[in-house]
């Protein structure tokens, strides 16, 4: 059977058949490399349920947390390359800790390929709901009359640069806190044992629905519809110009092209048809259908940018 041939024929198998065709795993693992109730582990758990659906075959989401993502990265780039194992990528693991980190013992590009994304999402910069501010240029206004008087939580890459590099644009000192994990971090805010929190739409927007916490403001290409109240940042500080979060799924490098194209297409399907494009759009993303070339090649531009912003935000590379 010719190449093309045998390409089109197995991407019109199940996707347990073609796990089944390399290794005959019993089920799929998805390998969230945070906390559960992030970001990350929610869109997992989407997905998941679709494959499951789509398929039949068992999925089992894992939440591996430690070391900025590092710990469960490496558990994926160590395992089998047959589909039996799938990483959440984020944009601290694929982004932002190449240019955080000295000695990564992984690479980004050389030991995974994208398979599939959730979409970039929107940015929530969150406070207590009896927060002395009640506007951005209050917040800021106090920080610049007490600096390091604010404490900002982080519980990865990106939570520590968007926010360094916001305190860099205003021009004000922030004193960072950090966390293993999101709700480690947004339970220290609700306690006031910290002030300020930025973290993607996904994970925060239940805390601001249930009004725990306040959107101070939102970082975006346009204001939210969920809360159309909440300004952008960059209506005050245009130049902050920082992507937001983003979400997707990778297999190890070696992993053989038609799984990998398998795998696209259940992404695709996922994120563009209902139930989870309307969940996804809820939250602010922007999930779109992407190749898997547009994919290396949306990654390798972003990365780049990460590689000024992690400067740009005065945070000493470990």
């Amino acid at each position: 059977m010719k190449r093309r041939q045998f390409a089109a024929w197995v991407g019109a198998l199940p996707l347990a058949a073609i796990t089944d065709a390399w290794a005959q795993p019993k089920s799929i693992q998805i390998i969230v490399p945070f906390g559960p109730g992030g970001s990350g582990d929610i869109s997992a758990r989407m997905f998941a349920d679709f494959i499951t659906r789509k398929t039949g075959q068992t999925v089992v989401v894992e939440n591996r947390a430690g070391a900025n993502g590092v710990i469960g990265v490496e558990l994926v780039r160590k395992a089998p390359a047959d589909g039996s194992v799938l990483l959440l990528a984020t944009t601290s693991t694929h982004l932002a800790n190449p240019s955080l980190f000295k000695k990564l013992p992984y690479d980004p590009e050389k030991d995974f390929r994208l398979v599939g994304s959730f979409g970039t999402g929107s940015t929530y910069m969150l406070v207590r709901p009896d927060a002395p501010w009640s506007t951005l240029q209050e917040f800021v206004a106090a920080a610049k009359a007490a600096p390091g008087s604010i404490n900002y939580g982080h519980f990865n890459a990106s939570s520590q640069v968007t926010c360094a590099m916001f305190a860099n644009t205003a021009g004000i000192q922030l004193t960072p806190i950090p966390y293993k994990q999101v709700n480690q971090a947004m339970s220290e805010l609700i306690g006031g044992q910290i002030q300020v929190i930025f973290t993607d739409t996904v994970q925060g927007d239940s805390f601001v629905a249930s009004k725990v916490v306040r959107a101070l403001a939102v970082h975006s290409t346009s204001r939210l519809k969920k809360y159309p109240t909440v300004p952008m940042i960059t209506e005050t500080y245009p130049n902050y110009s920082i992507q937001g979060g983003f979400l997707g799924i990778a297999v190890p490098a070696a992993t053989p092209v038609e799984i990998q194209q398998r795998l696209n297409d259940l992404m695709n399907e996922a994120v563009t048809t209902d139930p989870m494009k309307s969940r996804l759009e809820g939250f602010a993303f922007a999930p779109q259908k992407l190749s898997l070339a547009e994919l290396l090649a949306g990654e390798r531009r972003e990365r780049e940018k990460w590689r000024t912003y992690v400067p740009m935000a005065g945070i000493e590379v470990q």
